[in-house]
């Protein structure tokens, strides 16, 4: 049996002119895209925020509901005495 021999993809030949993206869509469209990321960039950013803040009220509140057990657990007699 003989061989078949495999052959390559003919490489894609590209126009040095082609036109970019940009170019090729419309000065609206492209604005509408360019607002739409911001907002999007927008939104992601304030549920960070969100987030974060989040953890610390949490953090802060963990740390109030500590029982003396805990805190002194926790510290031990690293605290200055008075």
């Amino acid at each position: 049996m003989a061989k078949k021999k495999m052959r390559a993809a003919a490489p894609v030949k590209r126009d040095n002119e082609q036109a970019t993206l940009s170019e090729a869509l419309d000065n609206e469209v492209l604005l509408k895209l360019q607002a739409a990321k911001k907002e999007m960039t927008a939104k992601i950013e304030a549920e960070e925020a969100e987030r974060q803040a989040k953890i610390q009220r949490e953090r802060k509140e963990r740390e109030k509901n500590k029982s003396f057990a805990e805190l002194l657990e926790e510290y031990g007699d690293s605290g200055s005495k008075y």
